[in-house]
């Protein structure tokens, strides 16, 4: 034990950058790079040195204040990243000293240094790259939940999705083969179709209106089991018209705001069930022990290198606005932030 501050460890700067926000609104004008005190540890904290962090569609919405539960001002911008321990606090063990944890979601992935509840830490895969752990808690778990919680797939069921190459879409493509169950994967355009179909995509279609017939062809009138909508607009009635008699359509995001007509003939004669999923809400329902289960599910396949999570780019967090701008533009793969840039680019494959 350090005998000034109770903490066993590396020495390190007593600064830590952090992307901050003190108010809601549009992420280019309210987040800033800034420079905090590194505090001292309680007896029960450790230090997280963060490694890699992402940007997610729902960092927007907590930074805009349109997210379903939000944060107390000011505060650092990300849910997502991975870090490992580098103190300890009186009454830590130094053993979890190098430890490679998640970043516990409340706290802001997009800095250099967090603290956090030994009691609260997410110990992952010490041989998994970073820019892989860093991406995959959050969308995984959509996935995985989505294909586990509303129905019970078989193998040679039919499944649909649109925003197939999105994160979320990428995780269900893979769990979904895994499973021996077929997906449909929706796409805006014919270059998401090749770069979902070099990912290993077997049915990569463009999202249009002629969906509803390709789907009664391809399953041979059969329909699909489950649609998974993270779109909205036209392209949710179009899943919706995909569906069996008896199956289910979930909502778990909405990129196109424009209302919905709500198909009322799906939900009549189909008896189609439609129903939402927020992950928050989910985990708020679980038991510790629950969720380190149900994250061990998502960590072993990504452990045993049996599915993988493309990343398009790596910022350092100083470059963090060039990061947003890069974020909004059409992309395959998700866009980090990293301690060691360099370090992290030469371990994407």
């Amino acid at each position: 034990m350090d005998e000034n501050h109770g903490v066993v460890g590396a020495k390190m700067s007593e600064l830590n950058q952090a992307v901050r926000y003190h108010q809601h609104g549009k992420p280019k004008e309210v987040l800033k790079l800034e420079e905090l005190t590194l505090g001292e540890l309680g007896p029960r904290e450790v230090r997280v040195e963060i490694q890699a962090s992402t940007i997610h569609p729902s960092d927007y919405g907590l930074i805009q204040g349109s997210y379903g539960k939000l944060r107390s001002l000011p505060c650092v911008g990300g849910r997502e990243g991975v870090g490992k321990v580098v103190e300890v606090g009186s009454q830590v063990k130094e053993e979890v000293l190098n430890k490679v944890v998640a970043v516990p979601d409340q706290v802001g992935a997009w800095q250099e240094f967090c603290e956090a509840d030994v009691d609260d830490l997410i110990l992952l895969p010490a041989l998994v790259p970073y820019n892989q752990l860093a991406v995959g808690l959050l969308n995984p778990m959509t996935a995985w939940r989505l294909l586990n919680d509303f129905e019970y797939l078989r193998e040679g069921d039919f499944i649909i999705q649109n925003a197939g190459n999105s994160a979320v879409g990428l995780a269900v493509l893979q769990f979904a083969k895994r499973m021996g169950v077929t997906c449909i994967n929706l796409v805006r355009n014919e270059e998401r179709v090749a770069d979902l179909k070099n990912f290993g995509g077997e049915q990569v279609w463009i999202d249009d209106d002629d969906v509803p017939s390709k789907v009664l062809d391809f399953t041979e009138k059969k329909g699909c089991l489950m649609a998974l909508n993270s779109v909205g607009g036209r392209s949710a009635v179009r899943l919706a018209r995909c569906v069996r008699q008896g199956g289910v359509h979930v909502t778990f995001g909405a990129m196109d705001s424009d209302p919905i007509r709500f198909p009322t003939r799906n939900l009549i004669f189909d008896d189609v069930r439609f129903v939402g999923f927020w992950l928050d809400r989910w985990k708020s329902r679980q038991s510790p022990a629950q969720l380190r289960n149900s994250l061990e599910e998502v960590l072993q396949p990504l452990a045993m290198k049996e599915v993988s999570y493309p990343i398009d780019s790596v910022y350092s967090i100083e470059e963090y606005a060039e990061a947003i701008s890069r974020n909004s533009k059409s992309r395959f793969g998700k866009v980090l932030l990293a301690r060691d840039k360099q370090r992290i680019e030469s371990s994407i494959s």
